[in-house]
């Protein structure tokens, strides 16, 4: 007999009476118990999120921002409530507590009394983090508390871009602030830059005008230097013209009555000194000639230098004009001038004083040079003037003593009016010498402040200034800098269809388990007559394979039209499914077939080890090693990954590995089936009395 109608006298069997029919229904019907039931029954949990009650405590007092008063506990609480996240119960603080303890409420969120506070310090000097409470208590629902903690990651991160916004507005408006700022002191600094520059052209003009004051005053200085030398000479001339005419008259007095013999006798030498006398009153009166002219000269270039400085300080430094740096350095040269013009014109005013006295000098000098020459020229001859002679020797006594007087008198003054020419001089020195360093600094101050104002325009150019739609898009953007742009390829539109492709291959596999409980892997008939150990592991193996493309059929079936599961690849799923029934009925008729009783449990073992190994939930990277280890030898893992892509899309490499493995697997199931047939038609004492019976 061959195989296919070996398998369908087996499926006969369930024909006869209602409860072998009521079992086949059974077990056609018992995928749905571990596919579509659990399937349906955590479908889509996150999209009934809004039916998980929540306590919501909002306790902020709110504050006040630029006297403008901010609430942002009721804004975070408003979009809570509008979005309906969860089913939002706004109470009080207690009954939060209360609520998440005794299982009222799965958690709480609780936005703090100070939450507005600290928002609106981060625009201020001492910026805070704001804090949201979330109560969670794991005794009511584990999973819950991890969708809370993503659901909340979402809801802090909003209100960190709220919170943020404030604090660059700020920053963007400090921004604007500064470049205007800047703007004003790079204006400030040009004009600060104009008026240096016409400081240090007042700088330059004042060290023009000492220069040409210290020319004046060095010549003015060297003018008294020389008529002082020369009135030292012509006090040391007079001095010793006085005396020698006081001797002379002395002795002409004296001798009178015998001048006659001794002029005889002497009149050479009289005449000799007379000569002297006459040279001496000469050069005195040349001198007395040009001490006017020398000294008015002096004195009205140093009254002329004195005003040009006293011009350029009113100039600058007096009236609406700002006072320079240099001012008080000016006003000094402006005093010592003013000094040395008033010696000057002192000595030339006593020079005038006594131009009555210099000119009586001088016509005194002119007659002693007279009566000299005279007296040189008539000397030898004087015995015969004897009388005559001697009056005019008195006479020349009496000039010559009042030309020493004056001399001295003279010497005495151009002494007063040296010093003073020589303090002038100097003073003036030091004051162009001031002016060339004010000059100096000055040149200084105008390339700094230049520097200044060029650094500041170019500040003033790099500091952002903002408006107020740049502010609110920069703002926007540095608030919420990141963003996740969230690209699913091939996505799963729900919780259900994301786990189908571990929950399907389940069923089936406890459907081909359970149905070798009701049929037998290897038919006893067959055996019993000797048949061919592969037309009985067809033979066993058929049926089951035969009831598990039913089962597929009707879980598919319900999955798709009553609970929703829509496919990329349907009649591939389909086609694939068939294949993994047909792979799971051959795995499970070998076991059982093998081992008898304890197969059963066999494949309830390897049936764990393919669920904790397939990565059906998590990645089984994520698993411990031993599981990593076995997924790549366990036909689930592969089932798994074809059904992701048949039913949510991508690539078809996997369905292709899947099948070939699957196919592997069937073969070397039905051939260590034929093989365990071979075996079980050699009887035994093991097979006449069983060590275990199930």
């Amino acid at each position: 007999m061959r195989s296919p109608k070996l398998a369908a006298l087996e499926l006969k069997r369930f024909g006869r009476g209602r409860l072998p029919r009521a079992a086949l229904a059974a077990l056609l019907l018992l995928p749905l118990l571990y596919g579509a039931l659990y399937l349906w029954s955590f479908w889509d949990p996150y999209g009934k999120l809004d039916k998980i009650p929540v306590a919501l405590v909002n306790s902020d007092t709110g504050a006040t921002v630029r006297g403008e008063h901010l609430t942002a506990g009721d804004d975070i609480t408003g979009e809570l409530l509008d979005s309906k996240t969860f089913d939002w119960h706004p109470t009080s603080a207690a009954e939060a507590r209360k609520g998440v303890a005794n299982g009222t409420y799965y958690l709480s969120l609780t936005v703090p009394s100070d939450f507005s506070r600290q928002i609106a310090s981060s625009s201020g000097k001492s910026p805070e983090t704001g804090a949201l409470k979330v109560r969670t208590n794991d005794a009511n629902n584990y999973i819950v508390g991890q969708i809370s903690r993503s659901v909340f990651s979402e809801v802090r991160a909003a209100a960190s871009a709220k919170a943020s916004r404030g604090f660059y507005d700020n920053i963007f408006i400090s921004f604007a602030d500064i470049h205007g700022e800047t703007a004003k002191a790079a204006k400030s600094a040009d004009k600060l830059g104009k008026g240096i520059g016409k400081a240090k052209k007042g700088a330059d003009d004042l060290a023009k005008g000492l220069a040409k004051a210290k020319e004046g005053s060095r010549d003015l200085k060297s003018g008294l230097g020389t008529l002082y030398k020369g009135s030292g000479t012509l006090k040391t001339g007079a001095g010793g013209v006085a005396g020698g005419t006081q001797s002379l008259s002395d002795k002409v007095n004296d001798v009178a009555a015998k001048v006659r013999p001794f002029l005889k006798e002497h009149g050479k030498e009289i005449g000799d000194v007379s000569q002297l006398v006459a040279d001496a009153s000469r050069k005195a009166s040349d001198n007395l000639d040009t001490l006017p002219e020398t000294t008015a000269t002096a004195a009205a270039k140093a009254r002329k230098a004195s005003d040009d400085l006293a011009a350029d300080h009113r100039t600058r430094c007096e009236g609406a004009v700002p006072a320079g740096p240099d001012c008080p350095a000016l006003k000094k040269s402006v005093a010592a001038a003013g000094t040395a013009a008033d010696v000057a014109e002192d000595v030339n005013q006593l020079v005038k004083d006594h131009t009555t006295e210099l000119d009586a000098l001088g016509g005194h000098l002119d007659d002693l040079h007279d009566q000299a020459v005279w007296l040189a020229h008539n000397a030898p001859h004087l015995d015969t003037d004897l009388d005559t002679a001697v009056r005019k020797v008195n006479a020349l006594n009496s000039g010559a003593q009042k030309v020493a007087e004056g001399a001295g008198t003279l010497h005495t003054g151009l002494s007063t009016a040296k010093t003073g020419a020589s303090d002038l001089d100097s003073g003036v020195g030091k004051a162009h010498g001031g002016a060339d360093t004010l000059g100096g600094g000055m040149y200084r101050l105008v390339d700094g402040s230049g520097k200044l104002s060029g650094g500041l325009h170019d500040g003033a150019a790099k500091i952002p200034d903002y408006g107020e739609q740049d502010r609110d898009d920069r703002t926007e953007v540095m608030s919420d800098p990141v963003r996740l742009v969230n690209q699913a390829v091939h996505k799963a539109p729900n919780y259900g269809t994301g786990f189908a492709p571990y929950f399907i291959p389940l069923s089936l596999w406890v459907g081909a388990m359970v149905a070798y409980m009701l049929i037998q892997p290897l038919n006893g008939r067959a055996l019993a007559v000797g048949a061919s150990s592969w037309r009985i592991a067809f033979a066993g193996w058929l049926p089951v394979a035969a009831i598990g493309v039913l089962q597929t059929l009707a879980l598919m079936a319900v999955l798709h039209w009553a609970i929703g599961l829509q496919m990329e690849r349907a009649a591939g799923t389909l086609g694939f499914l068939m294949l993994v029934t047909a792979c799971f009925a051959a795995i499970v008729q070998w076991l059982n077939a093998r081992f008898g009783p304890a197969g059963r449990i066999l494949v309830l073992a390897l049936l764990m080890l393919q669920l904790t190994s397939a990565g059906g939930t998590y990645p089984v990277q994520t698993s411990p090693r031993f599981f990593t280890a076995i997924h790549p030898f366990l036909p689930m893992s592969y089932v798994v990954d074809g059904l992701r892509r048949l039913i949510t899309g991508g690539g078809l490499g996997p369905v292709w590995l899947a099948c070939g493995v699957l196919l592997g697997y069937t073969a070397a199931a039905l051939a260590l089936t034929a093989w365990s047939a071979r075996r079980r038609q050699v009887w035994s004492l093991n097979r006449l009395h069983p060590e275990l019976s199930l």
